[in-house]
C-alpha cells in the first residue's frame, strides 16, 4: 500500500462535490518536529476555471488543514509562537493550505504537504532580537552641527544682499 492510498475509501462530506480522506505519512517539520498523520485533514474539490471535460470530473483541488491548537506533536511554547505568528492566517488555532496548480491531485498534494511545512517552520521560527538603542557618539553629533551649519553658510550666501 503506497502513501498515497486513503485509509478509508473516500467519503463524501457536506456540499456538492467534495471528498475528505486522511493521507498516510506523517509531515515532517523542521528537524525535531514530527506531524503524525492521523492530526492533517485533507478536502478535495473539483478545480473551478477553463479545463473541458477533466475540469468537472476530477477532484483535483488539494485543501490540507492542521488543527495547531488540538496538536499533540508542538509542544506549548513551539504550539503559542506558531498561533502568534500565524494569528491572521489560521482561524481557530487551524492552519489551512489550498493547492489549485496542478491538473494532478497527486502533484497538488505534494505541493500542499511542503507549503504548510515550509509555514509551520517560518512560523517555528524565533522572533529576532530586538535591537537596542545606542546613542549617537559626540564624534557624528559634532558631524551633523558642522554639516548643518555649512548647509546654512551656503543658503545665507544665495540671499539677496541687505542694501541698508
Amino acid at each position: 500500500m503506497d502513501s498515497l492510498t486513503p485509509v478509508k475509501p473516500y467519503r463524501r462530506c457536506p456540499g456538492d462535490n467534495q471528498l475528505s480522506f486522511r493521507a498516510m505519512d506523517d509531515l515532517r517539520v523542521g528537524r525535531d518536529v514530527v506531524i503524525p498523520e492521523s492530526e492533517l485533514t485533507w478536502r478535495f474539490d473539483p478545480s473551478g476555471g477553463p479545463g473541458g471535460q477533466h475540469a468537472n470530473k476530477s477532484a483535483t483541488r488539494v485543501e490540507l488543514s492542521f488543527d495547531v491548537r488540538k496538536s499533540a506533536a508542538l509542544a506549548e511554547p513551539l504550539r503559542q509562537r506558531i498561533l502568534d505568528h500565524l494569528a491572521s492566517d489560521a482561524a481557530a488555532g487551524i492552519v489551512t493550505v489550498q493547492v489549485n496548480e496542478s491538473r494532478s491531485q497527486w502533484r497538488n498534494r505534494q505541493i500542499a504537504r511542503r507549503r504548510l511545512a515550509d509555514l509551520l517552520v517560518d512560523a517555528m521560527r524565533p522572533p529576532p532580537p530586538r535591537r537596542r538603542s545606542t546613542r549617537p557618539t559626540r564624534a557624528s553629533r559634532e558631524r551633523r552641527l558642522s554639516a548643518k551649519k555649512a548647509r546654512g553658510e551656503t543658503k545665507r550666501l544665495r540671499r539677496r544682499p541687505d542694501l541698508d
